[in-house]
């Protein structure tokens, strides 16, 4: 069985996915010399290559489509692409990241007022798979709630039976781990619109600070807060 040789795309094409310029521009980047090929090796705008063979300022490319982004989330950012909402978490990275196609997108979100881990991807199906409810990846949030508990909200967590306001089907069960009375970390495996925050709520509670400090397997494990990594799934 012969081995498949990486595919080859338009130079133009290639650097404009990757957001590093619009197509018109790398002539001119060509003639200054910021575009290179690794073996020295003459380059066109329609010189067919690789992604390994070019170099940018002297640089390898950054990684193809399929990319995956850790992020830990400082509070007052938003989960969106629209500017009128305020600052962006697509802010904390590269200016070229936001100009990729395909578009790196969050996988879920994380409101304004939460902090934490934050996964973006510019893969479409894997941000579709991880954030459907069939595939109930866990995700555990730290929280610091307004009153003491009751003692009843792990067990009613847990139950698969609590509804939320405006709902038509309970929360799937939830593990509720106590710190102390009022700081406690709660484990679900779905992702409804501000559903931490709405099922203290359900129980008579207000979180008043939020943290998500677990998505699957992935931990934060050092990044500092507006920091980010790209990583595996």
């Amino acid at each position: 069985m012969k081995n498949s040789k990486p595919s080859k795309v338009r130079l133009d094409k290639l650097l404009g996915s990757l957001g590093y310029c619009v197509r018109k521009e790398v002539s001119a980047l060509l003639r200054d010399g910021v575009i290179t090929h690794t073996l020295n090796l003459p380059l066109k705008s329609d010189t067919k290559v690789s992604h390994e063979e070019i170099l940018y300022e002297g640089e390898p490319l950054d990684p193809p489509t399929g990319i995956v982004i850790l992020m830990n989330k400082p509070l007052g950012l938003v989960c969106s692409h629209d500017e009128g909402e305020g600052r962006l978490v697509y802010d904390l990275l590269p200016a070229r990241w936001r100009l990729r196609d395909p578009k790196i997108s969050t996988i879920g979100r994380l409101d304004k007022e939460t902090s934490g881990l934050l996964l973006l991807t510019d893969d479409g199906a894997l941000l579709h798979r991880l954030t459907s409810p069939k595939h109930k990846v866990p995700k555990v949030y730290e929280a610091t709630l307004d009153r003491p508990l009751k003692g009843n909200e792990g067990e009613i967590f847990t139950s698969g039976t609590l509804m939320l306001n405006g709902e038509k089907s309970p929360c799937l069960p939830a593990k509720l781990t106590i710190i102390d009375e009022t700081h406690v970390t709660l484990e679900i495996t779905e992702g409804r619109y501000h559903q931490v925050r709405r099922m203290f709520a359900a129980v008579g509670n207000h979180v008043t600070a939020l943290h998500r400090s677990s998505f699957g397997e992935l931990r934060l494990e050092g990044l500092k807060e507006g920091e980010y990594r790209l990583t595996m799934l």
